[in-house]
Parts: C-alpha cells; structure tokens; sequence
C-alpha cells in the first residue's frame, strides 16, 4: 500500500510538459545550470524534482540534509545525461558533409586511433600498448595500466623510461587524421580540439587550438622542487631509457648513476619481500612529463574549457577513441544534446549513442570527407620530420585527398552506421544489419534502427522506490 502510495504521488507531482521542459533545460545546459535554475532560483524541494526523473526516495532519506539530497539529484541527472538520444535528421555521409561544411564551431575529440598509422600503438585493442606490456615479461607488471600509475613510478621511475621511447613524439610524423584537425582550424571551423594523446603530434601538425586532456610530453616537472622544463631538455635520457634527474635538485646526478645507484629498469623492489638494501636508490629530483597519470587529477584547464566551449559548439566530431577513460569520455554527455555527433573509429563504441557512425581507418575516412568537400589537406611544417636518427620511417602519408584511391563506404542496412576499409564491427554489425531489415519488412517507418547495446532509454513513468 505504502508503496502504490509512492508511485501515485510521484505521478500526479508533474505535468508531462513541465517533465519534457526539464529534461530539455538538462540536455542544453547542463547539471550545473539545472540546478541553479530549478533548485536555486525555483527553490523546488529536490524531492520533487527527483519525481520527473523516476526517482522516489523514501520518507527517511528526504528527511536527509541538502548536501546528500543534492548527490541524489546530481546521480539522477548524470543518469538522464547519460541517455542521449540519436537526432533522427542525420544518417548519412552526405549528412556529415554538410555539417562540416556548413558549422562554424566545431570540437574535435580525438585519441590513440588517430596515431596508429604514425607508428604509434593504440591503448587497449588486441595489438595495442596495454596487450603488449601484458605478453612482455620483461616490464613485470601485474596490470600493463601499472606502467602509467603514478604510484608505481614515484616506486620505480626506471620502469616507465625504460618504455617511454616506444612513445615519444620525436620518433612520430603526423597522420592524414592530425593534419585534418589543422584543416579544420585554418578553415575558421575549430572551437577546439580535445586531445587524449600525449604524442603532441597535433601541434606538430600546426594545430593552435588544441587542448591535451592527459598531458604531454611537451613540458616535464621534478617531483621533489617542482622545478618546469621543456620536454626537449629530457628528451636524451628519455631516447637513452634511463632516469632524467632534475639538475637544480642532484648536481651530482651523473656521479649517482655511474655509482649504479639507479635501479635496472626491468627490475621491480617489493618492501615485503626485500630487505631495504634492495630498494631503488634514486636521488631526490625525479623528472617527471608533465603526463597525467592514472592516480592524478586534470588540472583545472580541462573543465573551464569545457564550460565555456559548450556554450558554443555546433559540432562535435569523436576520432579515434573507445571513450573509456574519464572525465574526457563524458564530454559527449555534457555538450547539449541537440548538437550534432559523429563518430570516426575502427571499432563500435557502444556506450554511447552518435548521430553518425562512420567505421574504419581514421585516415580513410577523412580522406573520404575530404575529398567529399573538395578540400586538400595541408601540407606538414617543414620542422616535422624525425629527429631521433635510429627511429624507424613510419608513414608519411603527403599525398592530396583527391590523388587518393578510397573504396566507396557501405552502409549497414537504412541505418546510421557507414562501413569503410578496415572496420572492424564483427557481430554488432552482423546483428545491426539483421535488426534493420527485419524493421524494414515489418514496418513502413524508415527512421533508423538504434544502435544494439546503446545508452538509449526513455525516461521511465514510474518511480523507483529507495
């Protein structure tokens, strides 16, 4: 009875128009502006509002005081965020042509993927870094994300140098992909491209208006005084894979590793199972890249970016990444909806819910567009070639889009989804072009099937008990 009592009252608290208001004052502005408007300057009891999103808490907890009422408010919201629905007007690469073509502010997301044909491996696929380090038993980790854990390297900095070469930007030439951004931002087009990599090859490419979510190795800080360099200033230890000590801090710090006090870098001391003769003799002034590690906050750049940038993309392009790492995999909740989204990458990603999906090879897809928009990529800064003389020749992809062979996408079914060279859908596919025939033959509505898996859901009418 108690409960039928609760889902009664939750029903009648709202009037669907004013449930489909709040939702959208969510969705193009955001938790914050929520919250000031509805619960600020409305001064709406939260468990009231908590009624419009299906949430009903129990007598006890809405005797809680406004802090905890806030949190469950806040979860509520991130929720409805969460769920953003596909824009039905968008579907095709004609459609992702025209946009580009035609939006003056655009953000650009980007990760690993957009690196991969540089020579740079990606994270998480089965031939990226993190599978790498878990078949290489010479790194000795538990975890291959224990290499990017500050814990580990504060322990054994020697571990992560005894990798970086592998990565770092001067072995690297940028792809078609960074050179698409560059076009992008001479055409007046970018409001901002949001970058998860750590190779700079953005602003190798001449990219001004770049943001690195994640660092790079462009500046490096000591641990100990705090003491700010150029990258370049350890970038001969970092080819050398031994442990740039900071000069203010070790004045001695050759003395130090001639003495081999510097631990091996395959090496990894344990304090419960050595004694401490064992442990890694490093001096103060460990030189760090100013990467953001696991275990580290973004500095404050990255949200007041995102605050004052949402307020004006029209245009958000995702390249390159699975969108598993926060706080940058929750840009695509937190830009309003109604902005259009597309995604360019070799696999699904099935957390979120884009406009338009455009499957494979990063560089072939732009390339694509490219040639759709009858615009030529730009060419290279002079400065970009390899200063490192032992690095391999990784591509370097210079030529226009329109001297370019590209096969023709295939579209999956009357579906959002666009398959070029080198997708990699597999089953999702499979099943998605299943599901859209079947809608095809058994209904006359030809607005495209969502994606299988999605963060789609409708805001439920009925109100969950606490």
């Amino acid at each position: 009875m108690l409960k039928q009592h609760i889902l009664r009252t939750a029903q009648i608290a709202w009037k669907e128009q004013e449930v489909k208001d709040m939702l959208y004052y969510l969705k193009e502005h955001g938790i914050s502006a929520f919250i000031g408007e509805y619960v600020i300057s409305r001064d709406i009891p939260i468990p009231k509002l908590l009624y419009a999103f299906g949430v009903c808490l129990c007598k006890e907890l809405r005797m809680k005081r406004r802090k905890t009422l806030l949190y469950f408010l806040r979860v509520a919201l991130q929720r409805e965020l969460e769920a953003r629905e596909k824009l039905p007007q968008y579907n095709t690469v004609d459609d992702v042509v025209k946009l580009i073509r035609e939006r003056k502010r655009i953000i650009i997301l980007t990760g690993a993927g957009i690196s991969v044909s540089c020579g740079i491996p990606d994270f998480r696929s089965r031939d990226g870094i993190y599978a790498t380090l878990a078949r290489d038993d010479h790194y000795n980790l538990d975890d291959p994300q224990q290499m990017f854990d500050i814990h580990y390297f504060r322990e054994d900095p020697a571990l992560f140098y005894s990798f970086a070469s592998k990565i770092y930007p001067s072995n690297f030439i940028p792809s078609p992909c960074h050179r698409f951004i560059k076009l992008i931002e001479d055409k007046g087009k970018l409001l901002r491209n949001y970058t998860q990599n750590i190779d700079t090859l953005e602003t190798r490419a001449g990219v001004h208006r770049v943001l690195q979510c994640h660092g790079s190795f462009a500046t490096a800080t000591c641990l100990n005084c705090k003491a700010h360099v150029p990258g370049s200033d350890i970038e001969p230890e970092i080819m050398e894979q031994t442990v740039p000590l900071c000069k203010i801090c070790n004045s001695a710090a050759k003395e130090v590793q001639k003495n081999g006090k510097k631990k091996k870098a395959s090496a990894k001391w344990n304090s419960d199972q050595s004694d401490e003769s064992d442990a890694p003799a490093y001096p103060p002034g460990i030189m760090k890249p100013d990467i953001t590690f696991f275990g580290e906050k973004l500095n404050d750049v990255f949200d007041r970016a995102l605050l004052e940038d949402r307020q004006q993309v029209d245009l958000l392009l995702v390249i390159g990444t699975s969108l598993k790492v926060a706080p940058v995999s929750d840009i695509l909740a937190h830009l309003p909806h109604s902005v259009p989204q597309i995604l360019i990458n070799k696999t699904p990603v099935r957390h979120i819910n884009p406009d338009i999906v455009l499957l494979g090879n990063a560089d072939e897809i732009v390339q694509h567009l490219c040639q759709r928009l009858h615009w030529d990529l730009p060419e290279l800064p002079a400065n970009t070639s390899s200063t490192n003389p032992k690095a391999g020749r990784p591509r370097r992809d210079l030529k226009r889009p329109s001297q370019v062979h590209l096969s023709e996408p295939r579209r999956v079914g009357n579906t959002h989804v666009w398959l070029f060279e080198g997708a990699e859908g597999g089953k999702w596919v499979q099943d998605l072009e299943r599901e859209s025939e079947l809608d095809s033959d058994g209904d006359s509505d030809t607005t495209p099937a969502p994606i299988s898996g999605a963060s789609t859901y409708p805001v439920s009418k009925k109100a969950r008990t606490s």
